[in-house]
């Protein structure tokens, strides 16, 4: 026996129904009285709509509290709290996340993926306060998320610096600050125990940018501090590990007695750094001297000679009266990239020993009255040396110092592997005379570093995680030749056991290898490995830096909301539900009863 589909039932009962009131609003009009005929006439036809709407009520829309959800993480205001739970009604769960307190009634949530386990029907969360970490959004899944606008942040929004600087070369802290409205706010920052730049904040906020140039090598820890009608509105750690700059063996090569290359010499020495001077006296008369190593042959430049240095630097006369042994030994060193040439050149055009000779073109210059202001990056002092020349600008040269004008005076190009520096800057030893030792240093150390070959390639770590906090997940990245036998270790350098690193290898990428680590303390950590490889990185307290973590934040939810679908988002906001069905049998009760009752009148 065939069963009658539900539709086929639900047709014929509408279309008893519909017999059931057409004939008793007929019946009605057909009476002999028509007392109270209109009367019944509705009452048989509102029994009839009654009884079709018992068996199939309509559908209406109704606040979704089973759909939504509201997460409470720290700073939010019990304000929005109250006003969202009115509109979503008293029903609608609370969570509380990352020990964020909360009204009575409000559970904890240790993790996200709860929500989905534990409420199966949610469409939609609501986030009140700080907002979710942005790594723990997937953990939702489809789920909608709504970011309720938290309080307004006072304090640094933004900020970069370089989390490794060499000793000698300026610090720089940009960033953005975020301060209350109506007055301005001072950025400052404090290092080696006292403030050494500020700048203004206009009100309201607004970029900053601070510069110190640190005085010692090591592992630093300053202060950022904004302050604000003479409070101190914010204060921020910024830590960064000051590296000594290498100091590379030097060979200084002179033609004849110079004060050039004896203020030269001394002001290496003193760094210290190892270095060796071979002085033309007289005709086939050479005279050497050592400093910061010992003693050796310094008659004829061979190979093995030149692979104790890293850079040779040397007047045109001493470069032009080198032999043609020393002058492939000098070349095959460049090329092979285990030297740098630093020649020191004058208005006369270059020798032809120069490598790439053709791409140095001197310009001599008519003699200067006074002389002339000279400029590269971070000088931290106006300089100025008469200049007989300078070299003609091209696609081949890489501008180290420049003129008025911003003529070219020191100029580096790449020959082989390794690297070729001229300059036509004379007399450099009179700002020392001066007292301009700061640039005199500047001027060499740029010089010495263009020429210096770079250093082998070694086992490199690198944070990932933008701002490691304890009790997070930190994200180590090791670029290594080949994957590590043995897996490096991590400890923090207050005190504690070093913890092992499992790598995991890139399998596109198969000289990077990704480590994951939980940092239970705040401060500095380091890790040992693979082989020699050392590498430091600091670890912030959960309290710190919220300005840069608020808006990882919000960005990471607008993405959300931008991915997740229009219509997801609107069937959130109610869902579809049956009126109750007691309600019109009760209406069919009524009309029914008053149709019995008149007829009994």
């Amino acid at each position: 026996m065939a069963i009658p589909s539900p539709i086929l039932i639900q047709y014929g009962l509408a279309g008893a129904c519909l017999l059931l009131g057409l004939g008793l609003v007929a019946a009605a009009w057909r009476r002999p009285s028509r007392r109270q005929r209109g009367l019944r006439a509705l009452a048989g036809a509102l029994a009839a709509a009654a009884l079709w709407l018992t068996a199939y009520p309509p559908q209406r829309a109704v606040p979704a509290a089973r759909a939504e959800a509201i997460v409470l993480t720290p700073g939010y205001q019990p304000d929005t709290l109250a006003q969202l739970r009115r509109w979503l009604g008293a029903g609608t769960p609370v969570w509380r996340y990352a020990g964020a307190p909360g009204p009575a009634g409000a559970r904890p949530l240790g993790s996200l993926l709860a929500l989905a386990e534990q409420r199966p029907a949610l469409r939609r969360v609501h986030v009140l306060g700080e907002g979710l970490p942005a790594a723990a959004l997937p953990q939702l899944g489809a789920l909608a998320v709504q970011v309720h606008a938290a309080p307004a942040f006072a304090g640094f929004a933004t900020a970069t610096w370089p989390r490794r600087v060499q000793l000698g070369e300026p610090l720089l802290v940009e960033g953005t600050a975020a301060g209350a409205a109506g007055a301005p706010a001072w950025a400052s920052l404090r290092a080696d125990g006292a403030g050494r730049d500020s700048v203004r904040v206009p009100a309201g906020g607004g970029p900053f940018r601070l510069r110190y140039r640190p005085k010692a090598a090591g592992l630093a820890r300053y202060q950022l501090v904004l302050r604000q009608a003479g409070q101190a509105v914010r204060a921020e750690p910024v830590p960064l590990e000051v590296t000594a700059a290498p100091r590379p063996p030097v060979l200084l090569l002179s033609a004849a007695p110079s004060f050039e290359f004896k203020f030269l010499k001394n002001h290496l020495a003193g760094q210290p750094r190892a270095v060796a001077v071979r002085t033309g006296v007289s005709r086939g008369l050479t005279q050497t001297e050592f400093l910061n190593q010992p003693a050796q042959d310094l008659g004829r430049l061979t190979p093995a000679l030149l692979a104790r240095y890293a850079v040779v630097v040397a007047d045109v006369a001493s470069l032009a009266s080198l032999s043609a042994a020393e002058n492939q030994a000098l070349r095959g060193a460049l090329q092979a990239g285990r030297l740098g040439l630093v020649l020191l050149a004058d208005a006369a055009p270059l020798p032809a020993a120069t490598p790439a000779r053709a791409d140095f073109a001197v310009v001599p210059r008519p003699a200067a009255v006074a002389p002339q202001l000279l400029a590269w990056p971070d000088a931290p002092a106006a300089v100025r040396a008469p200049l007989p020349a300078t070299l003609r600008p091209g696609a081949t040269l890489q501008p180290l110092v420049q003129g008025p004008s911003a003529a070219l005076v020191a100029a580096k190009r790449r020959f082989g592997l390794g690297a070729v520096v001229v300059s036509v800057v004379p007399e450099t030893f009179r700002w020392a005379l001066a007292g301009q030792d700061a640039g005199y240093a500047s001027f060499w150390n740029r010089l010495l570093a263009a020429a210096t070959p770079a250093a082998p390639a070694a086992a490199t770590w690198r944070v990932a995680t933008a701002w490691p906090k304890t009790q997070n997940a930190t994200g180590l990245q090791l670029a290594a030749g080949t994957f590590p036998g043995t897996p490096p270790t991590v400890r923090a350098l207050a005190g504690g056991p070093a913890v092992a690193l499992p790598l995991r290898q890139d399998p596109r990428l198969p000289e990077w290898s990704t480590a994951v680590f939980w940092p239970a303390a705040a401060g500095w950590h380091q890790v040992q490995g693979p082989g020699k490889a050392s590498f430091s990185f600091y670890v912030f307290e959960p309290g710190d830096w919220q300005g840069p973590e608020a808006q990882q934040r919000r960005l990471a939810a607008a993405q959300r909301a931008t991915a997740a679908p229009g219509a997801a988002l609107a069937a959130a906001d109610a869902v579809q539900e049956p009126w109750p069905a007691g309600w019109f049998f009760g209406l069919f009760l009524l009309a029914a009863g008053y149709l019995w009752l008149e007829e009994k009148l």
